[in-house]
């Protein structure tokens, strides 16, 4: 049963789950897999940051100017995804996976075709987008095809592919890197982007027409191949006007009018949509919204967490989110139609949703930096050999989010999250203990499985709950807000636990003696003083990971208080 807007509608609540279409299963099987593979998108860049900085001319030292390539791709991930939520209330689920799509394949195809730093950040904060838009519209997806009490199980597959793109973002980079150029981790994308929107019944008008036309043309400006740059006549359209810009060519305003038009026609086909959306949207809200949003990913995102809590600007940058917040809040009170409703989030399963979401990220942060930290600290090796020990950690939590989602139909959801969360926050108190040998056994490899899924069985509750508390015309919202909650959770537990960490690292290098106390005859060379600095860092990982723990168990006492019994269907 879908709307007009071809939105699958939730099944009676006494029918069974095969009575869905085979067309609407389809359509949440293909945005499951975008969700993947935006997901992997996230992580795809670990190992090839390096190739990546060197393509864009910035050398290995160089690393905190090329930050903004990751912080870039979070800050579309996070600051727009309540806009898009509401817009895939609005308009419907399918249009937006499909725009989301497009955009992520867009790009991709920038960030694939870039010659320089800017490009690739623009690139990537369009992959944010896309990628980040996916996640809401997928799980309002879950909610408009299944019942409350039989919806645990879909989300739980839903999140638990969400988690295998976090274990193939590295393998699949990895892979690419072997064999040919970082760019085409990107090209890829964008195949797979296409594919994949072409597959939920996109139908290509004469917009589609001229938008696959700027593409090919922004393609051909970005990379300027050489047989046809080089050419006598060929070449004329890759000749600068000035400077040495490839945009500022005869290719790429043609690029720019080809893109002008194909925006021109989506409008005027879309116009439907576009009417709903700015008479329904709060499009003053949603900007509001987002200046503080990035404000805390650009104060957090841009730091190196093992050296610093924040980047230089983060203070600045904390003040202007909280300016904006405070102008978000005062708008909600004042306009009627709010992007979040008055009393959208009052009851305890979905503010506790967001609570809970949010110290989840805290805790999650911990494992997802400081594991490969501690690996490097204690066993050395490269970025690689860290990542593989992480991975034991990332497969562990797949299997525990569709394992929740089995349970949320047998159990309470505060049970299951409870239960999860617990068992993750125990396993952190293990790793507070680790010796420096600890990864050298296999001990260790039960913990990292366990801890990653205690976290995969908390995820499907925290999102059937939310979803059972809250009308169906807000699902799109919700599941954003359930998402912005708990990336920003990582961002702000990130810089939080670093403190610990650095307070409990100085305390401990302060006392160490120098090394021409400990070694007078050969300082240059004083392994007793490598040692205690080893220590005093295996400590650092220690303090942060108590932390975590704290985080865990706060998270899992507030999901057995907040969540109930179960997430019953809003009415």
């Amino acid at each position: 049963m879908t709307d007009a807007a071809g939105t699958p509608q939730a099944q009676p609540a006494g029918d069974d789950p095969s009575h869905v279409s085979r067309a609407a299963r389809t359509r949440l099987t293909l945005a499951a897999i975008a969700v993947a593979f935006a997901a992997a998108d996230t992580y795809v860049v670990v190992l090839a940051l390096p190739d990546m900085m060197a393509g864009v001319g910035l050398s290995a030292d160089e690393l905190q100017r090329a930050a903004p390539i990751i912080s870039g791709f979070l800050l579309g991930y996070i600051a727009v995804l309540p806009l898009i939520g509401r817009i895939a209330d609005v308009v419907g689920r399918t249009p937006v996976l499909i725009g989301a799509l497009l955009l992520f394949a867009v790009g991709s195809l920038i960030t694939a075709g870039a010659y320089d730093l800017p490009l690739v950040v623009t690139g990537r904060f369009l992959q944010g987008v896309g990628g980040g838009g996916l996640v809401p519209a997928t799980l309002a997806l879950v909610a408009d095809l299944w019942p409350a009490e039989r919806r645990g199980l879909p989300l739980g597959v839903v999140g638990a592919v969400q988690e295998v793109g976090s274990v193939l973002g590295p393998l699949l980079g990895a892979a690419v890197l072997a064999v040919a150029d970082w760019r085409y981790i990107f090209w890829l994308n964008l195949v797979v982007a296409v594919v994949l929107a072409v597959l939920l019944r996109w139908r290509p008008r004469l917009s589609g027409v001229v938008g696959v036309l700027a593409c090919v043309a922004l393609g051909l400006t970005l990379t300027a191949p050489e047989r046809l740059a080089s050419g006598v006549t060929l070449g004329l359209p890759f000749v600068p006007f000035t400077g040495t810009s490839r945009l500022l060519t005869p290719i790429g305003l043609a690029t720019l009018v080809l893109a002008v038009l194909w925006l021109g026609l989506v409008l005027w086909q879309a116009r439907g949509h576009l009417g709903r959306v700015l008479s329904q949207v709060d499009l003053v809200g949603a900007l509001l919204l987002a200046l503080a949003l990035a404000g805390v990913v650009l104060a957090f995102a841009t730091a190196d967490p093992e050296r610093e809590l924040m980047s230089p600007a983060g203070p600045w940058l904390l003040v202007g989110a909280a300016v904006f917040a405070a102008g978000f809040a005062w708008w909600q009170r004042r306009t009627a139609a709010a992007i979040v409703p008055r009393g959208l989030l009052g009851v305890h399963p979905a503010w506790g949703s967001l609570v809970i979401s949010f110290l989840i990220g805290c805790a999650l942060i911990a494992a997802l930096v400081d594991v490969p930290v501690f690996a490097r600290t204690t066993q050395g090796g490269g970025q690689l050999a860290a990542a593989l020990v992480l991975l034991r950690f990332l497969i562990a939590l797949p299997v525990g989010a569709v394992v929740g989602g089995w349970l949320t139909r047998r159990h309470g959801l505060g049970l299951i999250a409870g239960a999860g969360l617990a068992l993750a926050g125990a396993m952190f108190v293990v790793m507070a203990f680790w010796s420096r040998t600890a990864l050298d056994h296999w001990p260790a490899t039960v913990v990292l499985l366990a801890c990653g899924f205690g976290f995969g069985l908390a995820l499907s509750p925290i999102n059937t709950a939310m979803l059972g508390a809250t009308p169906a015309d807000s699902h799109g919202l919700v599941s954003a807000l359930v998402v912005v909650a708990r990336m920003v959770g990582m961002l702000v537990g990130v810089s939080a636990l670093t403190a610990i960490g650095l307070r409990r690292y100085y305390a401990i290098a302060d006392g160490i003696k120098s090394p021409n106390e400990l070694c007078p005859a050969s300082p240059a060379n004083c392994r007793p003083f490598v040692d205690a600095l080893r220590d005093a860092a295996v400590s650092q990982v220690h303090a942060i990971f108590a932390g975590a723990a704290i985080c865990a168990f706060l998270a899992a006492v507030l999901s057995v208080l907040l969540l109930g019994r179960r997430g019953a269907a809003h009415t």
